[in-house]
C-alpha cells in the first residue's frame, strides 16, 4: 500500500468499543463493536509476574441482573460485556489514542482497500485447550451473515463479499456451513478478506471478535444465543475462565494460567450484582473491590485512604428519545403520528433542563450535548453550528418551549391545565427509565416535572421504573406505551453512524430516518471520506440534520466515577469500563 493512504486509513481506522452510561441505571446496550478488548498493547510489559504480589481475587460489582448472554457476537449491554471483557479477547483493539491496534492478530490493508488480510498469532489457547486459529474467525463471520442469525452485528460483515448472498438464501442449512465469497483461508492463521467497497474504516467496523468453533460445534445458528454453551459454560481464550454462573446475580472466575499474554497476577475475579444505591459503602466494607458508582456517592469517600475515586470520560452519551415508528423485523417505518411535528420535539428539548441534571443528579460530572455522540470523538461537532436547546437563561427556554407548542397547534388546556392536541384530545406523554440506583427515581420524576412545567401532562409510565433488560427489551419491541424513553449509548472509536442510525438498523431505536441522514451516513463512508477532512465535514453535517430534526434529545457526555478498593491496582477504566488490561490487575494485601 502506498505510504501516503496508509497513514491516511490509519489516522481513521480507530476501533469500535463497548459501552455504557452512568452507573447502572443508564447502562446502554453496546454499539456493533469489533474490538471489546480495550488493550494498549503497549501497556502489556507494564507488569509483569514477580514483580507485584501474585494470587488473590478481586469482587467487580455490577448494579443490574445481567442476561447472561457471554458471546461477543450475541451480547446486548454493558451488564454482559464486562463478563467477556473478564474472560475474553479479541483479534485488534483500542489503543489509548483511540486508534485501532494489531492485538491478537496482526492486519494489513492492499493498497486498493479491497484486501484485507488478517494473521493471526499462533499458540493461542481458547480455554477448552483448542488453539484459536483462522476457522474461528471465519465460523464467526458465518454465524453472522446466517439467515437465522439473532444477534445485531450484521453491519460489522455486511462488507465481505457474498455476505449479503449468504443472508438472503431462502433454503440454508441450520448450521453456519455456507461459506462467504470473500473469504479465503491461506493457512491456519491467515484469512484473505475480500470486501465490496473501499472505506475509511474498514478494520473498525469489521467484526474480529472469535467464537469457539470447536465449543459450538453442531448447534443450530438459531439456537446459539440460548444454548448452554453460551449461558452456562462460555469459553474464551482471555485472562481468566468462568467456573460458576449464579443466573443473574454472579459469575465466578478463575485464573487461566495458559492466557497467551501470561497467565494473570490474580487468582480470580467474582462478578457480582450489588445494590447501587450501597456502592460507596460496599466498597468502604470491602463488600465489592470495583464498582462505577453515582459521582454523588464519591462525597462519600472523600478522605477514605482505603477507597481510590477513579474518574474517566467516557465514550458515550445519555439521551431521551423520541418513539417516531416501528421496527418491523426488516427495517423502521415511521407511522407514529404523536411526535411527528418537529416543533413538538425541538419544545420538549427546550422545556428539559440538561444542565440541571447533570449539576442535581451527577454533581456536574457531565458535559451538555447538542448531537448523538461523545464529547470525546474526533467527529463530536461545532457547538455554534447547533442549536442550542439548554441555555444559560432557563426562563427563556421555557418560554421557547411554551411558543413552540403553541405554535404547532397544542395551545388549548383542559381545565386541569392540561395542553389538549391539535384535534383537543387530550395530550399524554408515558416517559420510561431505568431503575438501578438512588439517583433513577428523582431524575426521572425530575424531567416529568420539567414537562410538565409547560402544560404536557407528563408521567412516569405505568408509574414506575423498570429494570435494566426489561426496559431495553420493550424498547426494543416498540411496545405501544412508550412515548419517550431515556437510554444511553456506548460507542465506537469510529464515529459512522451505522448500526444505530440507518433505516435497516434494528437498534435505531427511536425509530427515524430520513433520505439526508441515508445519504451522509453513504457519504462518510466513500471513497472521498478517505480524507479525514471530508469525512469530519460529512459528519459535521450529518450532526446539523439530526439537530434539527431531533428524533432524540441528547443529554449529557458522561464523566464516569469508579470506587476501587486501595488494595487493588493497576485498575485503569477506559472508555467504557474498568474491565482494561485486567491480567494487570494486582492486590497488595495478599500474602
Amino acid at each position: 500500500m502506498k505510504k501516503s493512504l496508509l497513514l491516511l486509513l490509519a489516522m481513521l481506522l480507530s476501533i469500535s468499543l463497548l459501552v455504557v452510561a452512568c452507573g447502572g441505571e443508564d447502562e446502554e446496550p453496546t454499539d456493533t463493536d469489533t474490538d471489546s478488548s480495550e488493550t494498549d498493547v503497549d501497556d502489556t510489559e507494564e507488569t509483569t509476574e514477580g514483580d507485584v504480589p501474585q494470587g488473590g481475587t478481586v469482587t467487580y460489582g455490577f448494579t443490574q441482573p445481567f442476561a447472561g448472554v457471554f458471546d461477543w457476537a450475541h451480547y446486548g449491554g454493558q451488564d454482559d460485556s464486562l463478563v467477556l471483557g473478564l474472560m475474553h479477547d479479541t483479534l485488534f483493539s483500542t489503543a489509548e489514542d483511540l486508534m485501532t491496534v494489531p492485538h491478537a492478530a496482526d492486519f494489513e490493508i492492499s493498497e486498493d482497500g479491497l484486501t484485507v488480510t488478517i494473521s493471526i498469532q499462533e499458540g493461542i489457547l481458547w480455554h477448552d485447550g483448542n488453539e484459536l486459529t483462522a476457522e474461528d474467525m471465519v465460523y464467526t463471520w458465518q454465524v453472522i451473515a446466517h439467515p437465522d442469525y439473532t444477534g445485531d452485528r450484521w453491519s460489522n460483515v455486511e462488507m465481505i463479499v457474498g455476505a449479503s448472498d449468504v443472508r438472503s438464501l431462502e433454503e440454508y442449512d441450520p448450521l453456519p456451513v455456507h461459506e462467504l465469497e470473500g473469504v479465503n483461508v491461506v493457512d491456519s492463521h491467515t484469512i484473505e478478506l475480500q470486501v465490496n467497497d473501499p472505506a475509511p474504516n474498514t478494520i473498525s467496523n469489521l467484526w474480529t471478535n472469535p467464537m469457539p468453533s470447536n465449543h459450538y460445534e453442531g448447534i443450530a445458528v438459531a439456537d446459539l444465543e440460548d444454548s448452554e454453551e453460551v449461558r452456562r459454560n462460555p469459553v474464551g481464550f482471555g485472562p481468566f475462565k468462568v467456573t460458576n454462573i449464579v443466573p443473574g446475580e454472579m459469575v465466578e472466575m478463575e485464573r487461566f494460567d495458559d492466557y497467551w499474554q501470561g497467565p494473570a497476577n490474580l487468582d480470580g475475579v467474582v462478578y457480582r450484582v450489588v445494590d447501587g444505591a450501597m456502592g460507596a459503602e460496599l466498597v468502604q466494607q470491602g463488600e465489592v473491590d470495583i464498582l462505577e458508582i453515582q459521582p454523588g456517592q464519591a462525597v462519600q469517600l472523600e478522605g477514605n485512604e482505603a477507597v481510590q475515586v477513579l474518574d474517566y470520560e467516557r465514550l458515550s452519551y445519555s439521551y431521551i428519545g423520541f418513539k417516531l415508528g416501528h421496527w418491523n423485523g426488516e427495517e423502521i417505518v415511521m407511522d407514529n403520528p404523536k411526535f411527528e411535528d418537529v416543533r413538538v420535539r425541538q419544545a420538549f428539548a427546550y422545556a428539559i433542563d440538561r444542565e440541571g441534571i447533570i449539576n442535581a443528579f451527577s454533581d456536574g460530572y457531565g458535559v451538555v450535548i447538542n448531537a448523538p455522540e461523545s464529547v470525546i470523538s474526533w467527529a463530536y461537532p461545532d457547538e455554534s453550528t447547533l442549536t442550542q436547546y439548554d441555555t444559560a437563561d432557563r426562563d427563556a427556554d421555557v418560554a421557547k418551549a411554551n411558543e413552540l407548542l403553541d405554535e404547532a397547534g397544542y395551545s388549548e388546556r383542559d381545565a386541569d391545565g392540561w395542553r389538549l392536541d391539535p384535534d383537543g384530545n387530550p395530550f399524554t406523554v408515558n416517559f420510561m427509565a431505568m431503575s438501578g440506583s438512588d439517583i433513577s427515581e428523582p431524575r426521572a420524576t425530575y424531567i416529568v416535572q420539567n414537562l410538565q412545567d409547560v402544560g404536557v401532562n407528563a408521567k412516569l409510565q405505568d408509574g414506575q421504573l423498570f429494570e435494566m433488560n426489561l426496559f431495553y427489551d420493550l424498547v426494543e419491541e416498540d411496545h405501544p406505551d412508550i412515548d419517550l424513553f431515556m437510554g444511553a449509548w456506548g460507542l465506537s472509536a469510529d464515529p459512522d453512524p451505522t448500526g444505530l442510525w440507518r433505516k435497516s438498523d434494528a437498534w435505531n431505536f427511536p425509530r427515524w430516518y430520513s433520505e439526508t441522514s441515508e445519504e451522509l451516513i453513504r457519504e462518510g463512508l466513500s471513497l472521498d471520506a478517505l480524507d479525514p477532512e471530508y469525512r469530519t465535514q460529512v459528519y459535521q453535517e450529518w450532526h446539523q440534520h439530526v439537530n434539527e430534526e431531533l428524533p432524540m434529545i441528547p443529554l449529557f457526555s458522561p464523566i464516569g466515577v469508579y470506587a476501587v478498593n486501595a488494595n487493588v491496582q493497576n485498575v485503569q477504566p477506559f472508555l467504557s469500563s474498568a474491565v482494561y488490561n485486567p491480567h494487570l490487575w494486582y492486590r497488595t494485601d495478599v500474602e
